[in-house]
């Protein structure tokens, strides 16, 4: 029995937002779920999202998921006008939301998404507090990067041999 293209175990991740990685210190992270109307789920099972450039707001007492993109399908519903990049709603407790405020009101703190994905037939964001990197830790990230990358090629060139 073949392994099909997609089954495996990060199947489920839809769009994920690898310069929040890179960019920012994760302090904490929290899973959030995404109210979205019909043809935002059909793209997404198609897998057209973007986060990049994408924030966290929290106003009256509500988390909104500011700038993601999700590109309509050809075949969605033309009855319904598709906006691909509307603000997008996400639900959280109302202690979590509470915390994600008062840490984003501390300077030099945010929230982010880091990555859309499928839990069962809901589709969730996973969101972190991060804080902003300095230049030269974003140097050491990319240095570390790239000695694991070349640890790598050494340690399967040697089994080679």
């Amino acid at each position: 029995m073949a392994n099909k293209k997609g089954k495996g175990p990060s199947s489920n991740v839809i769009a994920q937002n690898k310069k929040a990685r890179f960019e920012y210190h994760i302090d904490e992270v929290f899973e959030a779920g995404v109210a979205l109307s019909g043809w935002e789920v059909k793209s997404l099972r198609a897998g057209k999202a973007q986060l990049t450039d994408t924030y966290i707001l929290i106003k009256n007492g509500e988390a909104w998921l500011l700038g993601s993109h999700i590109t309509p399908l050809n075949t969605a519903s033309t009855h319904e006008l598709a906006d691909p990049t509307r603000t997008r709603k996400l639900l959280l407790h109302r202690k979590e939301i509470a915390k994600i405020f008062s840490r984003t009101q501390d300077k030099g703190h945010t929230c982010v998404p880091l990555k859309l994905y499928w839990k069962g037939p809901l589709v969730k964001c996973e969101l972190a507090l991060v804080t902003g990197k300095k230049q030269h830790d974003k140097r050491a990230t990319e240095k570390d990067r790239d000695w694991q990358r070349q640890k790598g090629r050494i340690m399967r060139d040697r089994n080679r041999d």
